[in-house]
């Protein structure tokens, strides 16, 4: 299978924007890494063929859950979940214990092989999906589907746009306790462990 990942040329005064953009959002914290693509980075996401099968299978070998993370350049939403979620260490080891991340350019041309065996580039797969916003993060499920399914189809839950630190890790444990085979909906698994949270005292955190 011929995989090709291309790096696509970009502007000097683009890099510029995006270096401007890393500043803004990274006062008072750790300075963060930006991709040629204009993405930023965590050392930690995985670097698949974007086989979304395969990369299912080698998160189940690794007792994990596949993520997918939708961004795109200049996105200032996309720069705030990573320098002040992603850089919470309760968040991310949570996530890097957990779940396999695989990030994807909203505009981006590399290969993508959707579940239902379609092959498209980054871009086409997005439309194709429905994801409009970022970030988009999609949960998938621990096998594969055998039904014809796509990505989006198959996907046990989305989360699109940027959230506070509580919500947006609280669907990554919905997720990965299941939730969604429950009768309990995320919110009402959310609003309880606010609650939980307000009782300890830690909210604000």
């Amino acid at each position: 299978m011929n995989m090709r990942h291309l790096l696509r040329g970009v502007p000097l005064a683009k890099y510029l924007v995006a270096g401007l953009l890393v500043m803004s959002w990274s006062q008072g914290s750790h300075a963060e890494t930006v991709g040629e693509d204009g993405l930023h980075k965590q050392d930690w996401f995985s670097i698949t063929f974007r086989d979304i099968a395969d990369d299912i299978a080698a998160a189940r070998d690794e007792n994990k859950r596949l993520v997918m993370i939708f961004e795109q350049r200049g996105c200032i939403y996309c720069a705030k979940m990573h320098t002040e979620l992603l850089s919470d260490p309760e968040v991310s080891d949570y996530i890097k214990e957990n779940f396999k991340v695989v990030q994807y350019n909203m505009f981006g041309d590399e290969e993508v092989i959707d579940l239902d065996g379609d092959v498209l580039s980054e871009k086409t797969a997005a439309r194709k999906w429905g994801y409009v916003f970022t970030p988009t993060i999609v949960f998938l499920p621990e096998e594969a589907p055998e039904d014809g399914k796509n990505a989006a189809e198959a996907a046990v839950a989305t989360m699109p746009g940027a959230f506070g630190k509580w919500t947006f890790l609280n669907m990554f444990r919905w997720v990965n306790e299941k939730g969604y085979e429950t009768d309990e909906h995320f919110q009402k698994y959310h609003a309880r462990i606010i609650q939980k949270l307000q009782e300890e005292g830690r909210l604000g955190q």
